[in-house]
């Protein structure tokens, strides 16, 4: 250290004396003395207090069994501020052991545990998994491995280690007790924690409806943290997670998550896969989900002008089977999502549930007058690019299912009515694709007779276009449609499309059963419907005349198309597969009908006369091939 001079004092020198050298020094160490009092009484802070032994034990516990925290990208940091020691620390707060909090209305029942604070499971009692319990909105294997619902999420990887392993101190307020212990909503669960000049305060409330509110603050030495309340991966209706359970289709539930967001009332979505890890968005979110087929968790913050997220992405390796543990394997994305404000202290709701119409519908986000007048969470449901028709469709299915009654097996009956009227309805373009096909045979000798014509010419002689131009002119001074016969799948395809959004996202098809199917979102696991469309398909092609078609053609159009669809409905809904087996029986009918009129006749007469013509040709040719 650089020595100290005191200008006042003067160094020994000749004729100097002991007595006032030696009450200089007197005087210069009561002076010291002085300054050291002064300076303990007016500057120096109180040292805390040392935490207890139970305290010291429990931290260290916490410390050795809390899991890694996984790194987020940069975006936003703690202030400085939050590092500066403004006031003495609180008094630790911490209970003593773990114990879990349970409040349950009519919708759904969720366990809170006093470990960081967390919701353990959230069952809708409403909805069962596919082993007829009721369905937990928590995914057991991603919530043991990335964290429970409602766990903090902040900038600083051992903070959140400490909040979300911390012992929290309970307590409640409102809700009648019931004698299992259990609390019956509308409540309200407050959980506290202090330590090492960190605190934290969770408060949720409950009332009857999905939505619960989550109010949280969380300082340290005094200053606000930004942490944020996770959902921090899956839903519990992804059932290939449970190596036990068997595959519902050939995708995972996963496969189908999305993130969601509304912005100045503009919903928006992104596939999984394509949701970036770690990524702070700073936007006035109204509210921000994660979705997949039939249920979603989504975050309403009681102030969107403030809003933060932060998007969860983690790559999973699964069984392509759920059955086979030690088969081959794919990679499953699977995303969560924080939500918090940037003040420091959150005000938010969350909504944990199925994704049905009506109650997503009365779901509002805050409006700028700071009541619920937002937008819904209806864009929730998303039915495709054919929303226009599908949702039509699902309004239809539903409104036929309500008109039956409220049995589970009438979804499938809505579901038969449906397919017979969009059938009828589309029989109009298949009379204009069967007299355009009576066009097409009786115009064929004059477009074989063009193809003999040119049939010496390679593929690419200009006198090709010669070919096109003189077939274009008998096309059009017979008056028939090239593309006639391509009418009604023109019209069935956004049909069968639409149908099948409505069927894989309607969450009211879910585990509706019909006659010996269980499932109606599920395959059909007698493979009864598979069957039946390979059959019907069959068999409408056979009895169909196909004008300018060769014998392979003919073959392939009446074995390998049914084949083909009834192999892509080994996995695909069951409900999807009613009506297209409907359909195909009116078809099939259809086209009887059809043959019997006057039109079918000629089509057949005409099909017969060139099958013996052609078969007198065949004749004709074999002496030629002997010699």
């Amino acid at each position: 250290m650089p020595e100290i001079h005191n200008p006042n004092l003067q160094s020994q020198g000749p004729g100097g004396g002991s007595g006032g050298d030696m009450r200089s020094t007197m005087a210069f160490m009561l002076l010291a003395v002085l300054l050291f009092l002064g300076y303990q009484y007016f500057f120096s802070k109180p040292k805390p207090p040392e935490p207890s032994p139970a305290t010291q034990g429990h931290t260290q516990q916490q410390a050795q069994s809390a899991p890694p925290a996984a790194p987020l990208q940069p975006g936003a940091a703690v202030s400085a501020a939050g590092r500066r020691a403004v006031k003495a620390a609180p008094p630790a707060i911490s209970a003593a052991q773990q114990s879990a909090t349970t409040v349950e209305n009519e919708l759904y029942k969720i366990v809170l545990s006093n470990r960081g604070g967390v919701i353990e499971h959230w069952y809708l009692k409403k909805y069962n998994n596919d082993s007829g319990k009721p369905l937990d909105m928590v995914q057991p294997q991603m919530a043991a491995q990335f964290g429970d619902p409602l766990t903090f999420l902040t900038y600083d990887d051992g903070l959140s280690k400490e909040l979300n392993q911390a012992l929290y101190q309970v307590s409640v307020s409102g809700g009648q007790r019931t004698a299992n212990g259990t609390y019956i909503a509308p409540a309200s669960i407050t959980f506290r924690y202090a330590a090492n000049g960190v605190e934290a305060v969770k408060t949720i409330r409950f009332n009857s409806s999905y939505v619960i509110s989550v109010d949280a603050e969380v300082t340290q030495d005094g200053s606000p943290v930004r942490a944020l309340i996770s959902w921090p991966a899956g839903l519990g209706d992804m059932d290939e997670f449970v190596r036990s359970s068997l595959a519902r289709t050939m995708t995972f539930a996963s496969a189908a998550a999305k993130f969601a967001w509304a912005i100045d009332g503009r919903p928006d979505s992104i596939k999984a896969s394509k949701v970036s890890g770690g990524a702070t968005l700073t936007e006035p979110y109204q509210y921000a989900a994660v979705t997949d087929l039939y249920f979603t968790a989504a975050f309403l913050p009681d102030d969107p002008e403030n809003a933060t997220v932060v998007t969860l992405h983690h790559a999973v390796n699964l069984p392509t089977n759920p059955s086979e543990t030690n088969g081959k394997t794919k990679q499953a994305d699977v995303i969560g999502l924080a939500m918090g404000s940037i003040t420091g202290v959150d005000h938010l709701r969350l909504f944990a549930g199925p994704k049905d119409t009506q109650v997503l519908a009365s779901i509002h986000a805050m409006g700028p007058d700071g009541k619920p007048n937002g937008p819904s969470l209806a864009p929730l449901i998303q039915f495709g690019w054919f929303t226009i028709i599908a949702k039509p469709l699902y309004l239809a299915v539903r409104w036929l299912r309500q008109t039956l009654g409220p049995g589970a097996d009438n979804w499938g009956w809505a579901i038969v009515i449906v397919g017979i009227l969009l059938n009828l309805l589309t029989l109009p373009t298949r009379i204009i694709m069967t007299k355009s096909s009576l066009k097409m045979m009786r115009i064929q000798p004059k477009v074989d007779a063009l193809k003999r014509k040119y049939a010496n010419l390679k593929f690419n002689d200009p006198k090709k276009a010669e070919m096109n131009t003189e077939m274009m002119h008998l096309y059009k001074s017979e008056g028939v449609s090239m593309y006639g016969g391509c009418l009604p799948m023109l019209i069935q395809m956004p049909l069968l499309y639409a149908i099948y959004e409505v069927l894989e996202n309607a969450i009211e098809l879910r585990q509706a059963h019909w006659f010996w199917l269980p499932d109606l979102s599920a395959p059909d696991p007698l493979y009864v419907l598979p069957i039946l469309i390979i059959l019907t398909m069959f068999l409408v092609q056979y009895i169909s005349p196909s004008p300018g078609m060769d014998a392979s053609q003919r073959r392939m159009m009446a074995f390998v198309m049914p084949v083909m669809f009834g192999f892509f409905m080994l996995h695909f809904p069951s409900g999807l597969a009613l009506y297209w087996v409907v359909g195909n029986f009116i078809s099939l009918a259809i086209q009887v009908w059809i043959n019997h009129s006057s039109i079918g006749k000629e089509m057949h007469a005409i099909a017969a006369r060139r099958a013996a013509k052609k078969k007198g040709n065949l004749g004709q040719q074999r002496p030629l091939a002997r010699r």
